[in-house]
């Protein structure tokens, strides 16, 4: 979503706000959970009137009125899934992406302005909200964010992030008053808004964190180190401050804005994490009842996705997809939905493929980067590959060939990106093995690489991916054929973002995600050429074009650098048609890179939603982007059984 359509698509979103502002403003009374109503009553808490802002933000429900009480019960897998926590409790920013990621809305922000030369973004704050203890929110807290976390060199040492840089220059915060912040860059910034309501711009409490900040507390280096930190840097990002995951959710202490705090961290000495109402969340539905409605949200910390899908036939699962939704539970998870007391919603794809597989092209053994390197190589495996048995076995028919590019449904869908090199053909497949130079083999029949020892490599997989674990059982088969050997190994969720994703010491590995339709095109073109760490197959490029001076950056070919150019101009470029001409340049270049062999579009996808809880929408779009389901509003979700 572009400038001029977002500063339209604002006006309409207020015009339908103001009717729910208005509706309350005649009533001037608001109700609560019954339990802050008894603290209230007992003089603990401040009647919900004084917790809520001047204008709280009217949520629409989706089917009815809801009531309050209950638990949701979530599962998660393997060390690294916390990740998927903040998708359905804390999902609080300034902006955020309306239920069917047609625009993007206020959220934290009331509302905003944008200059016409699209360098200055102004957001104003919501009059009174209040942190979870109960501390004021306002322009304080990001300028604590922006003077004293991101300019800070000991708590962001680079400032990485695309979203807030222009040019390689940061951008420049400025407090107008209490409650509006002006956000200015160098240049254009043509997603900025999008990105705003993405997964990167979390907020932090100014008065909870600068008890660890060395230029609020002159003894936070000695409060530090006798906590067992080794300075007070670690110590303010371990306490939340590094905005990580596992630190964001591991400190039950720090308050927060969104509409569930944790009060049982996830741990090593626990099973389960546990998310309670906060008594001062600032959204409410159009009758005036304080949300959320549910009171606790437990994470059930499972060890596999089996145990998983035992808890979801249960019925001790309310509300997922993650980690059991696969087209091998399926008719399992579909035959014991009356005993489990639960239905099917639907997800719909976005990413541009089910499955693609990345071999490591910055690859630090200079054979194998010569062999990844090698396009005949990778065109060879790719005609290896029967999709189509695939397809019928691991995604039960349910998709197409597809090689990693923008759905057919995308007005940026090139259809050479998506279909080249799709065929079954394991004559074409040899040709171009013997095209790539390893014609000659051992006497088991397999190719021999650049130093003549036969090809073998791993295949590393997370745990977590069942789908991708199933499909390696026939590939391994395809490239065997053809005298390719490779060997798959899984790792749990961590070990897999550690060696994968964060040193690139893997040889291939297989992930999904990436943008396949609308805005997340541009967001997320994470396989259309090395546009950040999640473009695995190139992380020495990728580091080159997000900061050389990183160690292992590599400078990459003109072409490669070409495309780099192409997306740092959509970057600054507020015009959606120029937008998309130079996208279809980056994918153009795409097409002769042939950077990474994809499997197929992704399925129609489905999760399991308990019977009782309501207002859950039927279908909603399956994206890291979006990110489901948190933009369907969990804070309006109820059980009609309470």
């Amino acid at each position: 979503m572009q400038v001029n359509s977002l500063r339209h698509l604002k006006i309409s979103f207020f015009t339908l706000l103001a009717c729910s502002f208005l509706t309350l403003s005649f009533a001037q009374t608001y109700q609560q959970a019954p339990q802050l109503a008894e603290q209230v009553a007992a003089g603990t808490l401040p009647d919900v009137a004084e917790r809520l802002p001047a204008e709280p933000l009217v949520v629409p429900v989706l089917e009815e009125i809801g009531t309050y009480g209950g638990d949701l019960r979530v599962a998660l897998v393997g060390g690294n899934s916390l990740v998927h926590m903040w998708r359905y409790h804390a999902y609080d920013w300034l902006l955020r992406y309306s239920p069917d990621w047609e625009k993007v809305i206020p959220n934290v922000a009331e509302s905003y302005e944008i200059s016409e030369d699209g360098t200055t973004f102004t957001f104003h704050l919501r009059e009174g909200m209040k942190w979870s203890d109960g501390a004021p929110f306002s322009a304080d807290d990001i300028m604590f964010w922006y003077n004293d976390m991101l300019l800070n060199p000991d708590i962001t040492p680079t400032i990485a992030s695309m979203w807030l840089n222009a040019d390689g220059t940061p951008v420049v915060v400025e407090k107008i008053d209490d409650y509006t912040v002006q956000y200015t860059f160098k240049e254009p910034k043509g997603l900025f808004l999008s990105q705003l309501a993405s997964v990167e711009s979390r907020l932090f409490p100014k008065h909870y964190f600068s008890q660890f900040h060395i230029n609020y507390n002159e003894n936070a280096e000695a409060d530090a180190i006798a906590a067992g930190a080794d300075s007070w840097a670690s110590y303010f990002l371990a306490k939340g401050g590094s905005g990580a995951d596992q630190d964001y959710f591991g400190n039950p202490d720090m308050p927060v804005l969104t509409a569930w705090k944790i009060t049982v961290a996830p741990g090593a000495s626990t099973n389960r994490a546990i998310a309670e109402r906060n008594p001062y969340y600032w959204k409410v539905d159009e009758q005036g009842n304080q949300l959320p409605y549910i009171d606790r949200i437990v994470y059930n910390l499972v060890e596999d996705n089996e145990v998983a899908l035992l808890n979801a036939l249960n019925g001790e699962i309310d509300m997922q997809d993650q980690f059991i939704a696969t087209d091998a539970n399926k008719p399992v998870l579909f035959d014991n939905q009356e005993n489990g007391n639960y239905h099917f919603f639907s997800t719909t794809p976005t990413a541009p493929n089910a499955a693609v597989i990345q071999f490591n092209l910055s690859h630090p053994d200079p054979v194998k980067r010569e062999m990844f390197r090698n396009k005949d190589f990778r065109i060879g495996l790719s005609y290896a590959l029967n999709r189509e048995e695939i397809i019928d076995i691991v995604y039960a028919g349910q998709a197409e060939p597809h090689q990693a590019a923008p759905r057919p449904e995308s007005e940026l869908y090139n259809e050479t990106l998506a279909k080249q090199y799709t065929e079954y053909d394991p004559d074409l497949a040899n040709e171009y093995l013997d095209k790539a130079g390893y014609t000659e083999r051992d006497a088991q029949g397999y190719r021999l690489g650049p130093d003549g020892n036969r090809i073998s490599f791993l295949m590393e997989l997370d745990a977590a991916r069942d789908t991708f674990i199933d499909a390696m059982q026939l590939i391994t088969e395809y490239w065997a054929d053809v005298g390719v050997e490779v060997q798959t190994q899984t790792l749990d969720r961590s070990l897999w973002d550690l060696r994968v994703r964060n040193n690139a010491e893997f040889d291939a590995s297989i992930h999904r995600f990436g943008g396949g339709v609308g805005q997340v095109v541009y967001l997320d073109p994470r396989y259309y050429f090395p546009f950040n760490a999640n473009s695995l197959f190139a992380d020495g490029w990728q580091k080159w074009y997000n900061d050389p001076t990183q160690e292992r950056a590599e400078e990459p070919s003109d072409d490669i650098k070409r495309q780099m150019e192409l997306y740092d101009q959509i970057k600054t470029t507020p015009d959606e048609a120029k937008q998309a001409e130079m996208m279809k340049e980056i994918l153009e270049i795409a097409v002769e890179q042939f950077y990474t062999i994809g499997i197929s579009t992704e399925p129609i996808g489905y999760g399991v939603v308990n019977n009782d809880l309501k207002n859950v929408p039927a279908s909603m779009p399956w994206s890291f982007t979006y990110p489901h389901p948190a933009p369907t509003n969990p804070e309006q979700w109820f059980y009609s059984s309470n």
